[in-house]
């Protein structure tokens, strides 16, 4: 009795079981995948990169061995843009073959619903956006800010790790009384040097009915204290009517400023070589600068970041869909099919990416309007099969 009772409550016994038909369809899919990831990957990695690395190695003298780095450096970015496509090709090529041999009806003959023959692509399609999201955050961003940094070195252009010359910060916020937002700060530095800046000037505004100007030689981050420490220069306080109220000179004196300037001239990498926490960061250290394009530009490039793996879900249902249909094709058809959808697909996101960047379109809108335009043909397309 007990041995029937532990046996009735085996945890293995609720997990799901997968059916031979469903290993079937997977192993249908992960073929062509593969040569999917390999085809667009060659293909993308020699137009996107090689030809500018051989055209570097000829022109430039570009040393044979950083150009290797550098090229094995990019290929990660090009195979995390091939996943979604692979998925495409690899459902519509096995879908079709499934269909051209018959395959399908057979399975439907059986009692086999479309939607149940459909939905070994679609957990496949999550898992390579599971993938897709990993390699876009953890490996593509290092990849290529490694790689930019071995080009510079390699071409004598080494750059530092921060902005050496006019740094600019500018902070905006709404005054008492006010629904406008005014200049709160201005913050100039002439020089850089990793420590020290140089050349400095700073308007404050963020205390009502007292503005200051302040003019100093040089200025260091105090870590200890979270204050910026001037040296040799000049406070201007100005009065509300525009008067001079009161000027100081000063050897060393301590301010209560942001150190947002400091961290702004230590971030420069491109938003290819950011991961999402990275570009959260720097919203967060230019959102009150007033830069509205770059603020608005960088939300939807964020957006864009979480939206891309879904791109495989939708390539995926399009494309078993679409290979369900009944048809004497070949590889050559789906390859046809493929460049067409991934064609009007990408136009059409390019679209949506710059109506958000040119405030037409929300961030989240135009990043996601894409994915639910996909998938809502994807389900219409996959209704309109069920019903046949």
């Amino acid at each position: 009795m007990k041995l029937a009772i532990s046996k009735s409550f085996n945890p293995l016994n609720w997990l799901p079981r997968i059916s031979v038909m469903d290993w079937y369809i997977t192993k249908e899919l992960i073929g062509p995948f593969l040569f999917g990831v390999g085809l667009f990957t060659s293909v993308a990695v020699t137009v996107g990169a090689l030809f500018e690395l051989v055209r570097r190695v000829t022109e430039s003298g570009l040393p044979y061995g950083a150009a290797l780095e550098i090229f094995l450096l990019q290929i990660p970015y090009f195979v995390v843009l091939a996943f979604p496509m692979s998925m495409l090709l690899a459902t519509l090529m096995a879908y079709s073959r499934m269909s051209s041999d018959s395959e399908l009806i057979a399975m439907r003959s059986c009692g086999v619903s479309i939607y149940r023959l459909i939905l070994p692509a679609v957990i496949m399609s999550l898992v390579v956006a599971g993938f897709t999201f990993a390699l876009q955050e953890l490996v593509v961003p290092s990849a290529s800010y490694r790689a930019t940094l071995t080009l510079d070195r390699a071409m004598k252009r080494e750059r530092p790790q921060f902005q050496e010359r006019n740094i600019v910060y500018t902070e905006f916020s709404k005054r008492e009384k006010s629904k406008d937002e005014t200049l709160a700060r201005f913050f100039y530095a002439e020089e850089f040097d990793g420590q020290k800046m140089k050349g400095l000037t700073i308007i404050d505004r963020s205390t009502p009915g007292l503005d200051q100007i302040i003019s100093s030689e040089s200025a260091t981050w105090n870590p200890t204290e979270n204050t910026w420490d001037f040296f040799n220069g000049t406070a201007y306080i100005v009065s509300p009517d525009g008067s001079y109220r009161n000027i100081v000179k000063f050897q060393h004196q301590q301010l209560q400023l942001p150190r947002t300037p400091l961290d702004l001239a230590a971030k420069v990498r491109d938003f290819k070589e950011m991961n999402i926490a990275q570009a959260l960061e720097r919203l967060e250290l230019i959102k009150n600068s007033g830069d509205e394009p770059q603020i608005r530009k960088l939300k939807v490039r964020i957006q864009e970041k979480y939206a891309f793996p879904f791109v495989c879900l939708v390539f995926g249902l399009v494309g078993a869909t679409l290979g369900t249909k009944p048809r004497r094709s070949g590889k050559g058809t789906s390859f046809g099919i493929s460049v067409l959808v991934i064609f009007a697909y990408y136009v059409f996101s390019f679209i949506t990416s710059s109506m958000g960047v040119k405030a037409v379109l929300s961030p989240i809108m135009s990043a996601w309007l894409p994915i639910a335009f996909g998938l809502g043909i994807g389900g219409l397309l996959l209704v309109r099969a069920a019903s046949r």
